[in-house]
């Protein structure tokens, strides 16, 4: 196994590049992936404009604490960032989290009926949009519209040398796991084989109908909790 978890105690945070066994992937360095990205984080930034002060006053309501959660999530080649999305949890959430059975296997951590949720939450969870603030990382560059599920400090200090290929993309606001599943996927195993097939499949095409897919899972709600 890497011995990640040292890494990541220095002051930086940052992963050294001589531990990832695996370079960028292609589409990590595409001038029209990228493109594509800002064009989608404005419209999706406008959109947040227009429902961002209704679901404000619902978290507010409906539970006390702040609007948005921010969390150190690790992208492109382990580099750390802050993930940004509407609060959908208790203030919290994660003091209590040791307290939550995990109903998923290896290194994810997922429970359908997390007690932690809050009822605004659930419905922001069932939309994705408490996701919505996350294409201001898109727009800076930190995720892009397509790609893996940006993981968690835990679940990287414990990752294994094959783990760290799927961090040879950005993470996404969607990809293979949510038209495949989305958050019904508990298997990390499972999870790390979509993300290398998206790295296989990958082409600027497939990232728009990877897209497509996305808009017609979030209208019927598939896999969501």
């Amino acid at each position: 196994m890497t011995d990640i978890a040292a890494v990541n105690d220095q002051s930086d945070l940052a992963v050294n590049a001589h531990l990832l066994p695996h370079l960028p992937h292609p589409s990590a360095s595409c001038v029209v992936k990228r493109s594509l990205d800002i064009l989608g984080a404005i419209v999706g930034l406008l959109a947040l404009a227009v429902v961002f002060i209704p679901i404000a006053i619902a978290i507010r309501l409906d539970s006390p604490g702040s609007i948005l959660y921010r969390q150190e999530r690790f992208g492109l080649q382990g580099r750390p960032f802050t993930i940004v999305k509407f609060r959908s949890m208790v203030s919290n959430a994660d003091e209590l989290k040791a307290k939550v059975p995990n109903e998923a296997h290896g290194l994810i951590f997922k429970n359908q009926q997390d007690p932690r949720v809050t009822r605004v939450g659930r419905f922001l969870r069932k939309t994705s949009l408490d996701e919505f603030p996350q294409f201001w990382n898109v727009l800076r560059g930190d995720m892009s519209l397509v790609g893996t599920r940006p993981p968690t400090r835990d679940e990287v200090s414990r990752y294994e040398d094959h783990h760290w290929q799927r961090l040879s993309v950005k993470p996404g606001l969607t990809g293979e796991w949510q038209v495949n599943g989305r958050s019904a996927v508990k298997n990390f195993e499972e999870v790390l084989a979509l993300d290398l097939r998206y790295q296989h499949r990958w082409s600027p095409f497939y990232d728009l109908a990877l897209i497509w897919r996305t808009i017609g899972v979030l209208i019927s709600k598939s896999g969501a909790y």
